[in-house]
């Protein structure tokens, strides 16, 4: 692949918040720690402080969740690697969407491999471990079930309820079926599996095995167990609910939107086949939606005998994954960068090292079909950001007849009508307005001529511009990014080498738009 990279305000596809965090605009400075800078790991080494006992626990839930995986020797070597004090993890995490859902999952974990390995070369006395988090205890199973696959929308339908993890797969036996192609890696996963989980870890073990890539899955007794105090805390106190709500109350001050709201109680009551909001009623617990309740003593015993039970929400995950990780590094997208921004006070709080925040990667994959099709019309890089009117409109003033463009008439005629007007403010002071009627008439039958004169040269050169429309659509699905819309099967398909190329041509520490030019 060839590599082009532009600026992210040159795509016009990321708001400003996140803009400006990745600029360091002093403002938003108080809400994190250090910058997603190379340079920045050996400060964040320092404050990373990470117990014996965690480390062990640890260890030893994942060789229990690899057990029945066939690992690498990379995997082997990470697992040997993640028992010494000297190893940290770079992680990312994302939902089990199917078939690995939108094309940036692919470059969330492309991010944390690379990101390992720059900082193996940096900082040599140190191990860097990939770690992709599983949210699978996430319930919302409406945004995980569904993949677009070569413009068809493929979904699964299914009536089971909870943490996406727990759900069986096999239903999605019918949904394999379906698919114009065969794709050996899901079909294990998904048919030789019991559980979503298992499956997932599964296929990304296939993917990214050779890189050494860990999956965790957090849904799990001893791993619950090292956040007992914290859990235990948020049910007497509820801190984070205060602290963020200030944290937020602090950014709208300064003019920017939270990303995420905080609750009374930040976890979730989880069972097999629920996951339901904790409500504090009174000196009772409550289980939205169920007829469970606890009193104080009740919950805290709860809690000791089945710290699995308790799900953190979006804003307690954070802080339970850098509780049981030895982690420097958070990688995420844009909208995961800023509810981060709201939390560095409940890191405070229970003294947790507050992890770089690093951006995934972002690309924009390019085939030699559409490359050429760009080098018909000229289109640079930049230039395929721009929305399609725009890219028709630039065709048109260059391809088309000067006498389209009226600008320079509705100029004349507004210098007209300005001179009428000074010369009636002498005669008659009343006339004033009814030359600026009469402007407004005549500017609104310019404007008309304009029109009809666009839309005769539009047919005039109708295919053209249907062909930069159909450029756009291939590349921007829906007018949006492609890598929030297609399904990395796309071009793995086609090019069962897609994920080692794009892992060769991605720079985990260059926060730009990465254009992937099929070579």
């Amino acid at each position: 692949m060839q590599v082009e990279k532009i600026d992210l305000r040159d795509t016009h596809s990321f708001s400003n918040f996140f803009l400006d965090y990745l600029e360091n605009k002093d403002e938003l400075k108080p809400f994190y720690g250090l910058r997603p800078e190379v340079e920045c790991f050996e400060e964040q080494i320092s404050k990373k402080k990470y117990a014996d006992e965690n480390r062990k626990v640890l260890c030893q839930v994942l060789k229990d969740q690899y057990k029945s995986l066939d690992k690498s020797s990379a995997v082997n070597m990470n697992f040997e690697q993640l028992e010494n004090s000297n190893t940290y993890t770079i992680t990312t995490g994302h939902q089990l969407n199917i078939f690995t859902g939108p094309l940036y999952f692919i470059y969330k974990i492309a991010t944390v491999v690379n990101a390992c390995k720059i900082l193996k070369e940096k900082y040599t006395s140190f191990n860097f471990v990939p770690v992709y988090w599983m949210a699978s205890e996430d319930h919302d199973f409406d945004e995980i079930s569904y993949f677009n696959l070569f413009g068809k929308k493929f979904e699964w339908k299914t009536d089971q309820k909870g943490a996406v993890g727990r759900f069986k797969t096999e239903e999605l036996r019918e949904l394999i079926n379906e698919m114009p192609e065969s794709v050996e890696i899901f079909e294990r996963a998904y048919l030789e599996n019991d559980n979503l989980a298992d499956a997932v870890r599964c296929y990304v073990n296939e993917l990214f095995g050779e890189e050494g890539v860990i999956v965790v899955d957090a849904d799990h007794a001893q791993l619950k167990s090292l956040f007992i105090p914290i859990i235990k805390d948020e049910l007497l106190a509820s801190s984070a609910n205060k602290l963020v709500e200030s944290t937020n109350t602090e950014l709208e001050a300064i003019g920017y939107k939270p990303q995420i709201h905080s609750r009374e109680i930040n976890f979730f009551y989880l069972k097999d086949d629920s996951r339901e909001r904790i409500l504090k009623e009174g000196n009772n617990y409550l289980v939205n939606n169920t007829r469970l309740k606890f009193s104080e003593a009740e919950i805290l015993e709860e809690v000791e005998r089945h710290p699995e039970r308790f799900s953190p929400n979006v804003v307690m995950r954070p802080l339970y994954q850098e509780v049981i990780l030895p982690n420097l590094a958070y990688v995420g997208g844009p909208a995961e960068m800023i509810y981060w921004l709201q939390l560095p006070k409940i890191f405070d709080k229970y003294k947790v090292a507050f992890p770089i925040l690093l951006p995934r990667n972002f690309a924009l994959y390019v085939n030699s079909a559409s490359i050429k099709k760009m080098g018909k019309f000229d289109l640079s890089t930049v230039d395929i950001f721009k929305d399609v009117e725009n890219l028709r409109s630039g065709y048109l003033a260059q391809h088309g007849e000067k006498a389209m463009s009226l600008n320079g008439e509705v100029d004349d005629l507004r210098k007209v009508y300005d001179i009428l007007a000074e010369k009636a403010a002498t005669v008659d002071a009343s006339l004033k307005g009814f030359i600026a009627a009469e402007h407004a008439k005549a500017a609104k039958g310019l404007d008309n001529i304009a029109k009809r004169l666009k839309k005769s040269e539009e047919q005039k050169h109708e295919t053209a511009l249907n062909q930069l429309g159909a450029i756009k659509d291939k590349l921007f699905p829906r007018g949006g990014l492609q890598e929030r819309h297609d399904n990395f099967l796309n071009f793995y398909i086609n090019n069962p080498e897609f994920v080692k190329e794009v892992l060769a041509s991605l720079d985990a520490f260059d926060l730009r738009m990465h254009i992937l030019k099929e070579a």
